[in-house]
């Protein structure tokens, strides 16, 4: 029983721990690179635009958004959205920032297989999110085992998309870093620090990766047992 707990309590301190890692990290680099300004002066939102412009995107739109690091693309309305410190700042994260969401463009653009995939599973995981929980929290009051099973595969399926995410945020911030580079929009050394910007903004994916991972591992560890004791 004692085992229980201690297994249950442990995955989920590490799954905290991984997380807030993963933010703190990205939080510390993107406040470091963000006061530093880039040598050509581009904006978030000029960059995004020389990007796009030079891979005949020029129909997709830059728009600024609400929020802290909230810089996202939707394939569905064609936009390139930069919160709103990356939109006017000319900072290398802003920089870096903006080209990694025109990747996202210039994947949609190339028909990148992981982005088709991965936008296929997101319904089924908004929905997996909400009923894997309930699942999960009805079995325990109910006492029913069958459905802290399905609250855990529904689990796996949140598992699958982070899994599939991976791919396509690494892509992304490949294809940024070689449009900073052919673009002319920084130099080497600003690369070197893009580079760092972007390798930390991809750690909080695999954080998420782990944690869910270390979840699943806990549910079934605990739960898997005291089947197993019955």
């Amino acid at each position: 029983m004692y085992e229980d707990y201690y297994i249950y309590y442990g995955l989920t301190m590490l799954a905290m721990l991984v997380t807030f890692g993963a933010q703190f990290y990205i939080s510390t680099v993107y406040s470091r690179y963000s006061k530093i300004r880039n040598r050509n002066g581009f904006t978030g939102a000029r960059t995004a635009n020389e990007i796009l412009l030079r891979n005949g995107l020029g129909d997709v739109e830059v728009n600024e958004v609400n929020g802290y690091l909230s810089d996202h693309f939707d394939p569905l309305s064609n936009k390139v959205s930069l919160s709103q410190t990356n939109y006017s700042s000319d900072s290398i994260a802003s920089m870096a920032i903006a080209a990694h969401e025109c990747g996202h463009a210039l994947q949609h653009q190339a028909d990148y297989a992981f982005l088709k995939i991965r936008a296929s599973l997101l319904p089924v995981a908004n929905i997996s999110s909400y009923a894997g929980y309930m699942a999960i929290m009805l079995g325990l009051f109910l006492g029913q085992t069958n459905l802290i099973w399905l609250g855990i595969a529904l689990e796996g399926v949140i598992l699958l998309f982070q899994l599939v995410t991976l791919p396509v945020e690494f892509d992304a911030s490949s294809r940024a870093l070689t449009q900073i580079r052919e673009c002319g929009i920084g130099d080497e050394e600003e690369l070197k620090g893009a580079k760092t910007v972007l390798t930390a903004a991809a750690l909080t994916y695999v954080a998420g990766v782990a944690s869910t991972l270390f979840q699943m591992l806990r549910l079934i560890l605990v739960y898997g047992r005291r089947r197993d004791n019955r």
